[in-house]
C-alpha cells in the first residue's frame, strides 16, 4: 500500500505533487493500492472545498486511487492509541502551557517537570485536569536510543535522541498532533513505503518512535525526494507563487509536461528526455535519483511542455480552445516555433476568430478586403486566394500584405516570428468568413 497525504488548508505546491507522482508510479510497478489521504484534523486551519480541489487535481493529472479518507475519520483511533501509550507509561499528560498577549493558550516545548509524576498518578490526574478544565496535553516520551532507519534514497538515517523530545501527540482540543495521526493512518492503512519531501526527514523520525511505542512491527520503507530549489538556490516557499499546481495549470503547462519534469528532477540515468507516466512506469528506479536538493528551472518545464504539446492530438488540442477540428489544432501547432504554453498559445488562436479592430492602422484596406472575402467563392489554395484579392482589390503585394495579415490573424503589433499566411491559411479556410469580418 502507498499513499499520497495532502492538507487542505492551502494550494497543492509543486513539491507535493511530486511526492503524490512518485508514489502512484511505485504503486503501479509494485502492483499495490493506492490511497488517498485528506489530512484535515485542525479544523480551524482548513480552506473549505480544498480537499475537492486535491482531488480534482489528481483526477487531471490521471493519478487513479483505490480509496480515499479524510484524517478526521480516525480521530477517535487516534485518541485511543494515545491513551494506550498513557496507560503503558510511554506517554505522559503536560500541563507546561504557556498565554499568549492575547491571552489564547498555546503549546511550547516541553519544560521537563511533567515527566516526573508517578505513572500511577496519571489517570487520576488526568480526570483532574478534565474536570478543572485547566488546559493540558499529551505528550510522547523521548526516546532513550538514536533513531535509526533506512531510506531508499538517503540510506540509513540516524536522527540523534537530543533531537527528538517530549514532542506533543495530542492537542489540548483533543485533535492529534499531524505526525501523530500520520503514524496512526498509516499503521491503519498498512501502508507499506511512504513517500515524502526531505523536509520532513525529522518528521519520519518521529513516526518511527511513535509506531515502535505502539508496537507496530509491520516493515515500513521510507523514501525521501530531495529538496527542490528556485533559481537562487533557495528552497521553494509559498512565496513562490508560480510553483503551486494551480498556478502552473493556470499559466498552461499541461499535466503531462508537468510530469515528465518532475520525474526528469534529480533523475541521473540517461532516458528519452520525453515521456508519459505509463512510459516511465516501466523505467523509473528509485536508485537513479540524486539525494542532493535539485534546482526548479522553469525553462526547461516550458521546453518540455512545448515538445508535449507538438506531439498532442490535433483534435484534443483544438479542444483547449473551444473547437473539435484537427485543422485548428495544426493550427496551433504553428505558433509553437514562437510560444509554449496552452496560456500563450491561446493568446495567438483566439484573435484569428474574434471580431477584428478596423478602427486601427490598415483599417480602411482591411475593411475593403472583407468585403471582397465576403462575396468570393471558396477558394481552395493560399496562391489562389492571394490572386483573387490582388485582382479585385488592386492592391500591390507590398500593400496587400500587412492589412490582410491583421484581417486574417487579428495580430497588429510585431509579426517577425509569426507563422507565414500561406502556412495558416490551409487550416482556417473552412472559417474563412468568420475570420474575416
Amino acid at each position: 500500500m502507498l499513499r499520497f497525504a495532502s492538507s487542505p488548508t492551502d494550494d497543492m505546491h509543486i513539491s507535493n505533487l511530486r511526492v503524490a507522482i512518485v508514489s502512484y508510479l511505485m504503486s503501479q510497478q509494485k502492483e499495490e493500492n493506492f490511497t488517498v489521504r485528506i489530512d484535515d484534523t485542525h479544523k480551524k486551519e482548513n480552506i473549505e472545498g480544498k480537499d475537492t480541489e486535491i482531488m480534482q487535481i489528481l483526477e487531471k493529472f490521471a493519478l487513479t486511487h483505490t480509496s480515499v479518507f479524510h484524517q478526521s475519520e480516525h480521530l477517535h483511533m487516534h485518541q485511543t492509541f494515545a491513551i494506550k501509550l498513557l496507560e503503558e507509561n510511554s506517554a505522559f499528560l503536560c500541563t507546561c502551557t504557556l498565554h499568549d498577549e492575547t491571552g489564547s493558550y498555546t503549546e511550547q516545548s516541553y519544560l521537563g517537570h511533567c515527566q516526573d509524576i508517578d505513572p500511577s498518578e496519571q489517570k487520576e490526574l488526568h480526570k483532574s485536569l478534565k474536570a478543572s478544565g485547566k488546559p493540558f496535553v499529551i505528550r510522547l516520551k523521548s526516546p532513550t536510543h538514536n533513531i535509526v532507519y533506512h531510506d531508499l534514497i538517503q540510506g540509513d538515517v540516524m536522527t540523534p535522541i537530543d533531537k527528538v523530545d517530549s514532542f506533543v501527540i495530542l492537542h489540548e482540543d483533543g485533535t492529534p498532533s499531524h505526525t501523530f495521526a500520520s503514524a496512526c493512518d498509516d499503521m491503519l492503512s498498512g501502508v507499506t513505503t511512504v513517500i515524502d519531501t526531505a523536509e520532513h526527514l525529522r518528521d519520519t523520525a518521529k513516526e518511527v518512535h511513535i509506531k515502535k511505542q505502539l508496537g507496530y512491527e509491520q516493515e515500513t520503507n521510507y523514501v525521501h525526494l530531495s529538496s527542490l530549489l528556485n533559481v537562487d538556490g533557495k528552497a521553494l516557499s509559498k512565496e513562490d507563487d508560480l510553483f503551486y499546481v494551480k498556478s502552473l495549470l493556470e499559466e498552461g503547462f499541461i499535466p503531462d509536461a508537468i510530469i515528465n519534469y518532475l520525474l526528469l528532477l534529480g533523475y541521473t540515468s540517461g532516458n528519452q528526455e520525453i515521456f508519459t507516466l505509463p512510459e516511465a512506469i516501466e523505467w523509473f528506479n528509485l536508485d537513479n535519483l540524486s539525494k542532493t536538493a535539485t534546482t526548479f528551472d522553469i525553462e526547461k518545464l516550458r521546453f518540455i511542455n512545448k515538445e508535449h504539446l507538438k506531439k498532442m492530438d490535433d483534435k484534443r488540442l483544438s479542444s483547449l480552445f473551444g473547437f473539435a477540428d484537427e485543422s485548428i489544432g495544426k493550427l496551433a501547432k504553428l505558433y509553437l516555433e514562437e510560444v509554449s504554453t496552452t496560456k500563450e498559445l491561446e493568446a495567438k488562436v483566439k484573435p484569428i476568430f474574434q471580431a477584428k479592430d478596423f478602427s486601427r492602422q490598415y483599417g480602411k484596406e482591411m475593411r475593403k478586403l472583407e468585403h471582397i472575402i465576403a462575396d468570393a467563392p471558396y477558394i481552395e489554395s493560399y496562391d489562389a486566394f492571394h490572386a483573387y484579392l490582388t485582382k479585385k482589390s488592386g492592391f500591390s503585394d507590398k500593400i496587400l500584405l500587412k492589412p490582410l495579415r491583421c484581417l486574417l490573424t487579428g495580430n497588429y503589433s510585431n509579426t517577425e516570428n509569426e507563422p507565414k499566411l500561406s502556412d495558416i491559411y490551409p487550416f482556417i479556410k473552412s472559417y474563412i468568413l468568420e475570420v474575416a469580418s
